[in-house]
């Protein structure tokens, strides 16, 4: 079995962080792609471990709750029955510390009631009291909130306005968004 030098892990992780994909990292660091998402595994199982560990029992006046849009393989509208869960649009739910800007918990699926729970759940494990929570209008975080942390929780909604600015229209269609 080849192991790799330090000195091209770092450079592999180095080229992932910096935001390429896969391919781009294996050719611009001349690795093969196999070990490259083998790497990319590793360190991510490495880093969930670490934060697992750390983040617990955490005591914050404000916690940010928002979710990152992404998609895997193929756009949304793309992808075959069968391929739902693993494939198409995927988001990062983020609850970050209000003041120390931590990442206190995280949780990465669809955007949808069950994804929602489990993230809410996890937060609440994590944290020690009651904190003051913001997060936008996405229904699912109303129920779960209040199931995890009772009737107590101060909770408020921040509403999000979008306007193009400095774009023409035909600029503005091309940008990627997902499918609501």
């Amino acid at each position: 079995m080849n192991i790799l030098p330090k000195s091209k892990q770092i450079e592999i992780i180095a080229a992932l962080t910096e935001g390429l994909g896969t391919r781009a990292a294996a050719r611009l660091t001349g690795s093969n792609r196999g070990t490259v998402g083998k790497l990319a595994l590793q360190v991510g199982m490495g880093c969930a471990e670490l934060h697992d560990r750390i983040m617990n029992g955490i005591r914050v006046n404000r916690l940010e709750l928002d979710e990152l849009w992404s998609f895997v393989g193929k756009k949304q509208a793309r992808t075959e029955r069968h391929e739902l869960f693993a494939k198409g649009d995927q988001y990062v739910f983020i609850a970050m510390a209000g003041t120390q800007k931590a990442i206190v918990s995280y949780r990465v699926g669809k955007r949808d009631s069950e994804n929602t729970d489990h993230f809410i759940r996890d937060l609440r494990e994590r944290v020690v009291g009651l904190a003051e929570i913001s997060s936008d209008g996405f229904r699912p975080y109303l129920s779960a909130i209040r199931d995890a942390f009772g009737n107590r929780i101060a909770h408020g909604v921040v509403a999000k306005s979008y306007s193009v600015v400095h774009l023409n229209v035909n600029e503005a269609s091309r940008r990627i968004l997902p499918r609501r």
